[in-house]
């Protein structure tokens, strides 16, 4: 019998779909709230996920990936 997933990858992947609230993307960012949903507009920035009613939250992998875009470019920026 073949397994689909090891325990392992089935825990990271949950890990990557963690669901996070306004609060922790701001202490990832460091931006204000005001700035999150104004980029959010623009596409600068993961929009949250409607979860029920009016609650949402944003995917944790995703806010990184931004973060770590960030890093990127500002690194590009000073090697240029």
């Amino acid at each position: 019998m073949k397994k689909d997933k090891s325990p392992a990858s089935s825990s990271s992947e949950v890990a990557e779909l963690r669901f996070i609230r306004l609060k922790e993307v701001l202490s990832i960012c460091g931006k204000s709230r005001s700035s999150v949903y104004e980029a959010i507009k623009k596409g600068e920035f993961p929009a949250p996920i409607k979860l029920q009613g009016r609650s949402s939250a944003w995917i944790k992998s995703e806010v990184l990936q931004w973060a770590e875009g960030c890093v990127r470019a500002s690194r590009m920026a000073e090697r240029s």
